[in-house]
């Protein structure tokens, strides 16, 4: 067993590399890409204005780069194996890289002879004073990496910024002369269409223009590279704690799995505020799927052909087919609506009161009765819950039953019943315990559940789970969190298959994995 269970561990790395791969390319590939939402924010806004928040966030995020490299950077990331230069830990939890070098400005060969000197990095000893204190060293030390580093991403916009106009320049010269191909399928310029067209460019009415811009770039990417080598020589002085444990070469951390495009959050900080709602949710309604299916399929199982178990099996059925986003308007409509019933909120977890709230019921100051922070949220959960076990009841219900009666069938049965074992013994030590493989396999698949959440009922009634957590990723491409959500997501049903496996070796003494 221990062999099988090592093997099917190790067999996970790869099949979570290829699930993760899969979900990062079907990003990549759909219309706008990854991050499509971000370039189109904001509304309308000038096309020159456009063109420098796309380069802006393709360079701070890498998006120019090809879809497989985005993606070998992103497991590089997460992989608790690290190689090159250690991460740093700011006292938020955020991880700090090594800062990105400046790239080389398009066609600068028309502009300069060569290119200014690249600066090495500034050595650079932080300024303490009088401080002894080591929180207070730690915010000198934090204050002049942030300080420099707010330096250094002006001076990278500046740059993005002119690069982004010499582009206007070199697509205005294009389309008035008619050149062909200049801009590629996303709309950005090929440069070396430009070269092959450079007896255009110098005979155009903007080529005195076009040089002087592409001097104010080569200009801005001079600034960038002193603004880099101040930023790098702070960072290697190491204002904050070096992440993990290694070398400069190589070394082992926990795994960064990055800061939301749309949130400007630490994606493990979205999945923390969301990951208790949904496993709370489901904590409540697993056991009541559990408590009345079970026990009804097997009453059916044992009464088979009665009233009961055509009524029981006929109800659930009609329960199961009743879809669950007509059943949560439906609720919010009626059961919700205090032009009708009332009954109970129309959205969140908790009263707007509630933070005021004594943990169980209890009377305020002024004599009234206040209904709690625990009994306010059991109140809001009634409506979520309820949707989410309606549908739960027909499938394991049923699912018991059939198990039972394959097994009421057996020959096992049937030398117990003659060697006269009592009814109970026979149901609950021989046929339920035989049964349990089906359900086992289904009791399994409701991990992944608990933790993937309701995208239908979250969004129904305003529940801000994991199920609407992972509709907004995917709803704005949000890379980050999306391939963090696919990830756990994936993590969680390959452990539950394994778990299955054990379990079924507890359950059936015949089942081995020698």
């Amino acid at each position: 067993m221990g062999v099988y269970i090592l093997r099917r561990l190790l067999l996970m790395i790869p099949t979570l590399i290829g699930i993760t791969f899969v979900v990062f390319m079907i990003i990549a590939l759909a219309p706008g890409g990854i991050g499509a939402s971000l370039r189109v924010a904001g509304g309308e806004m000038e096309a020159n204005t456009r063109a420098i928040r796309e380069a802006y966030l393709e360079d701070r995020y890498g998006l120019d780069a090809p879809a497989p490299v985005q993606y070998v950077r992103w497991l590089g990331r997460i992989s608790p194996i690290k190689f090159g230069t250690r991460d740093q830990i700011d006292p938020t939890g955020e991880f700090i890289r090594s800062p990105k070098k400046p790239k080389d400005p398009p066609l600068w060969e028309l502009f300069v002879d060569e290119l200014p000197p690249k600066v090495e990095p500034v050595p650079y000893e932080f300024v303490l004073g009088d401080a002894t204190d080591a929180d207070e060293i730690a915010e000198i030390k934090g204050r002049a990496y942030r300080r420099q580093s707010q330096a250094y991403s002006q001076a990278r916009a500046a740059m993005i910024a002119n690069k982004a106009m010499l582009d206007e320049i070199l697509g205005s010269i294009a389309d008035r002369n008619k050149i062909r191909g200049i801009r590629d399928g996303s709309g950005k310029i090929r440069y070396s269409i430009v070269e092959k067209n450079l007896d255009v460019y110098q005979s155009d009415e903007r080529w005195e223009e076009l040089q002087s811009q592409g001097q104010i770039l080569i200009d801005a990417y001079a600034e960038a590279w002193q603004q880099w080598g101040i930023l790098k020589g702070i960072f290697d002085a190491k204002p904050f704690p070096e992440a993990g444990y290694g070398t400069s070469w190589v070394s082992i951390s926990s795994p960064d799995f990055g800061r939301s495009f749309t949130k400007s959050r630490p994606v493990v900080d979205l999945i923390s505020d969301a990951i208790p709602i949904t496993i709370l949710l489901n904590l409540i309604a697993t056991p009541i799927i559990y408590f009345v299916a079970i026990p009804c399929g097997m009453l059916a199982a044992v009464k088979a052909g009665s009233l009961f178990d055509r009524l029981s099996g006929a109800f659930f059925i009609a329960m199961w087919s009743f879809p669950i986003p007509l059943a949560g308007v439906l609720a919010v409509g009626y059961l919700a609506n205090n032009d009708i019933l009332g009954w109970f909120p129309v959205s969140g977890l908790h009263s707007t009161a509630s933070e005021g709230y004594t943990y169980l019921p209890s009377t305020n100051a002024q004599g009234n009765w206040e209904p709690g922070y625990l009994l306010d949220l059991i109140w809001h959960v009634c409506l979520p819950v309820l949707c989410l076990v309606y549908g739960g009841f027909a499938i394991l219900s049923k699912q018991t039953r059939a198990a039972m009666l394959d097994n009421f069938n057996m020959d096992y049965v049937r030398t117990a019943k003659a060697k006269g074992v009592a009814g109970n013994t026979i149901v609950m030590r021989h046929v339920f315990r035989n049964s349990l493989l089906p359900l086992i396999t289904m009791f399994v698949s409701i991990f992944p559940a608990m933790l993937a959440g309701s995208v239908v009922i979250e969004q129904i009634f305003t529940i801000p789970g994991m199920g609407r957590l992972t509709l907004e990723s995917i709803n704005l491409r949000d890379r980050e969190l999306l391939l963090a959500n696919t990830l756990m997501i994936a993590g969680v049903n390959l452990i539950a298959l394994l778990l299955a496996d054990i379990l079924y070796a507890l359950a059936d003494p015949r089942i081995s994995y020698k």
